[in-house]
């Protein structure tokens, strides 16, 4: 890769290719229940290279406006969350969620003074347990995303984020990377409560070299990952990347569906989101227990200075080495010697720099997903400037599931993946 090329897909500020693409959708902002009350606290949040804040007007409604008052550039983050706005600490002025300034107390019935003093705001939505935001041009807003788990019963999902310190494309290719977890999770899966005990353990982890077959889809790309199976079948890890920054993780047995969500804060950072769901029936108390306690793709978290708020960073991370267990290494306890499958994959995709250098990278045939992912963001970035539309915007591209199967050797996953995996509403899960 040419540093052009690495440069368009890694930068997302606004007026980028990269990021005027990311615009065009729907954006995971934060958990909902982070701001849980009416006239709460607001939250400060960055994404996408924005300094934003997020709180709940009076009437209950989430918002996400501009974090800096037009007046003077003071934070709202210090001001007074009342009647449906934000009202500066410095001079009183106030903004609702629309980024209308309501009132200027030094200039009172100046219409033309509050029109002036407008700051910028995105409209919200709620879904999934999360609180989304289109960032783009009013006129150009899609459907609301129909991810599967964002379309149940709150009882039948969970979601969790974290703060990864490295740019978002790293992460998008850790996610949709099925062969790694033949390696830095092999000794994970046989302890964690979420992943042990099933018969895909053993395909995955007698059979490192896997062989893929891509598919472009109208959602984005399915990647078939092939593992010897029993004498006459494979073992078909079908994973999918539902474009720009969704995937979904091929299941394990009886345990819960997985996923991610990989979105920019600035260019290195991202926020990392996690979800486990039950298309069929609520999660059980046991196994929220788990997920609360950071087991599975969720981490136990780095706990706040007194007074602070939540840093969202994992309490292993780069400052202490992610904990690294030298001694469980050399034991074939942990491949890394790091726990937590969290942990072990931003251990990885962080010391790789903020931001990889992708121009002294040497591929594999095992990367042919993430070339392909690569592509589709580059080109669907460039084709967005000549006015060409970017794929996934339609809802109903979004119903498809990741899946784990057993077929004979002779046998095309692909037709089979569209008929079983695709408009999945009321379809049983495929899973070893």
């Amino acid at each position: 890769m040419d540093q052009e090329t690495s440069n368009l897909l890694t930068q997302t500020s606004a007026g980028t290719p990269m990021g005027d693409l990311m615009r065009r959708y729907w954006v995971p902002i934060l958990g909902s229940s982070e701001i849980a009350e009416p006239d709460g606290a607001p939250v400060r949040v960055t994404i996408l290279g924005e300094k934003l804040l997020a709180f709940r007007d009076s009437e209950g409604v989430a918002a996400l406006i501009s974090e800096f008052c037009t007046h003077r550039g003071v934070s709202l983050f210090f001001g007074r969350n009342e009647e449906c706005g934000i009202r500066c600490s410095y001079h009183g002025l106030k903004f609702d969620r629309t980024g209308a300034c309501v009132d200027v107390p030094s200039a009172k019935g100046q219409a033309q003074v509050m029109e002036r003093m407008r700051i910028k705001a995105y409209p919200c939505i709620e879904r999934g347990g999360i609180v989304w935001a289109f960032m783009g041009e009013p006129s150009k807003q899609p459907e609301p995303p129909a991810l599967e788990w964002c379309t149940l019963p709150a009882s039948h999902v969970f979601v969790s984020r974290r703060l990864q310190q490295s740019n978002y494309l790293q992460a998008i290719e850790g996610g949709i990377d099925t062969a790694h977890v033949s390696y830095v999770h092999k000794y994970e899966v046989d302890i964690d409560p979420m992943h042990k005990g099933v018969k895909a353990l053993d395909y995955i982890k007698a059979d490192g070299n896997v062989v893929f077959e891509i598919e472009k889809t109208a959602s984005g790309l399915t990647l078939y990952g092939r593992r010897n199976g029993d004498p006459d079948t494979y073992y078909w890890r079908i994973t999918q990347f539902i474009f720009p920054w969704f995937s979904l993780i091929p299941p394990f047995g009886d345990h819960s569906l997985g996923g991610h969500v990989w979105v920019p804060a600035d260019d290195e950072n991202c926020w990392a989101w996690s979800i486990n769901y039950r298309p069929d029936k609520p999660l059980s108390d046991h196994e929220l227990g788990e997920m609360k306690a950071g087991f599975g793709i969720h981490v136990k978290y780095e706990e706040p200075a007194q007074g602070q708020p939540m840093t969202w960073r994992p309490y292993k991370n780069k400052d202490n080495d992610y904990l690294i267990d030298r001694q469980a290494q050399k034991d074939r306890r942990s491949y890394s010697g790091i726990f937590g499958f969290s942990e072990q994959d931003a251990s990885l995709q962080e010391s790789m720099g903020a931001i990889q250098d992708r121009t002294a990278e040497r591929l594999l045939s095992t990367d042919k997903g993430i070339v392909m992912a690569r592509r589709m963001l580059q080109e669907a970035a460039e084709a967005l400037a000549k006015g060409i539309e970017p794929p996934a915007l339609a809802a109903k591209s979004h119903s498809v599931r990741a899946a784990g199967v057993m077929l004979p050797k002779d046998q095309d996953p692909k037709p089979w993946a569209r008929d079983k995996i695709e408009n999945v509403t009321g379809k049983p899960i495929y899973s070893i």
